[in-house]
């Protein structure tokens, strides 16, 4: 008995796929990177430590004060724990509002808990900052 159509298809379809198959693998061996020179995967450092292809030219070396590195984070000014400011909006009903710092003009957030005295909408005042999970809240807030 003959082969039935359908089965010749499929025969054909498999020889094709396995030719492809082939012509993919030896296209894949052509650019493959496997086996390169050592010269071709060298890599340099350039003066300012950035990876380049190409060697370091001699003579183009820094000096580097072993002071000058810095370890960890940098150090911040140690600013006084006093801040000025103006109460850009207080809710004496609510018991909040906002001052607006002398240097920085961002709005910190104050609450009638941490007023040493009452306050109003205008009045210059000091205060000290506490970090809330909400962001920067003023206590210790008196009238400057």
């Amino acid at each position: 008995m003959g082969e039935t159509f359908s089965k010749k298809e499929k025969e054909k379809k498999r020889a094709k796929e396995k030719q492809d198959k082939a012509e993919r693998m030896k296209e894949r061996k052509a650019n493959s990177t496997k086996g390169k020179s050592l010269e071709d995967m060298m890599a340099y450092l350039d003066e300012n430590g950035n990876i380049v292809s190409t060697p370091p030219v001699a003579g183009r070396k820094r000096e580097i004060n072993i002071e000058d590195i810095q370890l960890g984070a940098a150090k911040q000014e140690a600013e006084s724990p006093e801040k000025t400011g103006v109460v850009s909006f207080f809710n004496e009903a609510k018991g909040y509002g906002f001052i607006t710092d002398g240097q920085t003009r961002e709005n910190i957030f104050v609450h009638a808990n941490n007023l040493l005295q009452p306050i109003k909408d205008n009045d210059k005042v000091t205060y000290e900052r506490e970090r809330t999970p909400k962001g920067w809240s003023a206590i210790n807030v008196k009238k400057a």
